[in-house]
C-alpha cells in the first residue's frame, strides 16, 4: 500500500528539562516516520524533543528538513546535520513554510510554540488555506486540556460542530497516522461572523 504522506510537519517542544518519557516518544516518532519513508519537516532545533526527533529520524536514514528563524540560529540551537536547513527571518515565515512543505501535521508534547503551531495549522485548514490532516499524539493525557477546550468551544458556539474533530487525538502513533490518512478536512460552510 502506498504511503499517503510524503512529508509530515512535526511540532514538539524544545525544553531540555522535559520528562524522559517525552524524549522517548520523540525518538520513537522519528524512527517510525523514517523507517516508513515519511520525511519530517520540523523547527530545525537540536535541543529538547526537537533534537531527539531529528536525531532518531536521521539515524534511521530518514529525510529531515528544518525551518528555523535566524534569531534561534544565532542562539546556537540550530541542528546542522539535517538533510536541509532553511534559515528564515521570523516565526510567521517559519510556520508558513512548514505548512506549505508538508502533507499533514503531527503534534507532540510541547509548550506555547508547539500549541500555537498546531492551532494555526488547524485554523488555516478551517479557512481552506490547506486541505491537510492534523493529529496530536497524546501521551498520558498531556493534551486532555486541549481536547476539553475544543469541546467547550463547541458547547459555547465558538467552534463549529463540524470542526470539532478537525484535530485527531490518539495515544498511539500508527493508529493516529492511519486515521489521518482517511480524514477529509471539512470546508468552511458559513461565512465568518455569520453564526
Amino acid at each position: 500500500m502506498p504511503q499517503p504522506f510524503r512529508r509530515i510537519a512535526v511540532y514538539c517542544g524544545s525544553s531540555q528539562l522535559a520528562n524522559p518519557k517525552y524524549y522517548a516518544l520523540a525518538k520513537a516518532v522519528g524512527t517510525h516516520l523514517a523507517t516508513n519513508g515519511i520525511g519530517i519537516v520540523y523547527g530545525g532545533g537540536n535541543v529538547g524533543l526537537m533534537g531527539a526527533l531529528a536525531d532518531a529520524a536521521l539515524q534511521a536514514g530518514g529525510q529531515v528538513i528544518g525551518v528555523i528563524p535566524k534569531l534561534l540560529v544565532d542562539r546556537e540551537v540550530a541542528h546542522h546535520g539535517l538533510t536541509e536547513l532553511y534559515v528564515v527571518d521570523g516565526m510567521p515565515l517559519r510556520k508558513s513554510m512548514m505548512i506549505q512543505m508538508s502533507d499533514a501535521f503531527l503534534c507532540l508534547p510541547g509548550g506555547f510554540g508547539t500549541w500555537e503551531e498546531i492551532l494555526e495549522a488547524a485554523t488555516q485548514g478551517i479557512l481552506n488555506y490547506h486541505r491537510k490532516p492534523l493529529g496530536v499524539l497524546d501521551l498520558d493525557g498531556y493534551y486532555a486540556p486541549l481536547q476539553a477546550m475544543i469541546a467547550q468551544g463547541v458547547a459555547e458556539t465558538f467552534v463549529r460542530a463540524q470542526h470539532a474533530d478537525l484535530i485527531l487525538f490518539d495515544n498511539e502513533l500508527a493508529p493516529l497516522l492511519a486515521r489521518m490518512a482517511k480524514v477529509e478536512v471539512p470546508e468552511l460552510s458559513i461565512p465568518i461572523g455569520k453564526g
